[in-house]
């Protein structure tokens, strides 16, 4: 009974492990074009872009990049992570050097369909961070006090994206030895 059991485990995982094996490579090619993607959309054009750095960002373990024009640094791109509605949010944020949001980008999520997923597709939502200045702006939501017009239906998706361009000013403020 035991070895019956055991070849028919075999069978069954050998096929999972194959498809495992033909596909994890496409996928971290499609997560590194999205990186890629992601980073040319949150920050200036024409700039030399370093290679990752580490930095914690909200209390985790995370990654930014450098934009250069002639060595000096002109804008940030700072991966941010916070959680949503339905699980992790995580984010790009581009931050010129002068700690002016340029523009974020949504890298993956888990929100409901039609709600909280607007965060990545409502250009109102989008837009208010473009050129968001949080040395004169709070970074929470309208219902909390804040300069952030949240998504219809949506206050946790929006607090999460909010905390999360946040935590990516804080993570820039401590790169810059603020």
């Amino acid at each position: 009974m035991a070895v019956c059991l055991t070849v028919v485990c075999l069978v069954c995982s050998a096929p999972l492990g194959g498809m495992y094996a033909l596909t994890a490579e496409p996928i971290e090619k499609a997560n590194a074009d999205i990186l890629k993607a992601s980073i040319g959309a949150v920050l200036p054009e024409g700039g030399e872009l370093s290679d990752a750095k580490p930095v914690e960002v909200g209390g985790q373990a995370s990654e930014y990049y450098v934009s250069t024009v002639d060595g000096a640094p002109v804008a940030y791109a700072v991966k941010s992570t916070t959680v949503g509605f339905g699980g992790p949010l995580v984010l790009m944020v581009g931050i010129t050097a002068d700690g002016v949001v340029y523009n974020t980008s949504v890298l993956s999520h888990n929100e409901t369909p039609g709600l909280g997923a607007k965060c990545n597709t409502d250009e109102k939502f989008m837009n208010q961070f473009k050129g968001f200045d949080p040395s004169s702006k709070s970074l929470t939501v309208k219902k909390d006090g804040g300069d952030v017009d949240a998504i219809t239906a949506s206050t946790i998706t929006s607090r999460a994206y909010s905390q999360a361009v946040d935590n990516a000013v804080k993570a820039f403020n401590s790169i810059k030895g603020e």
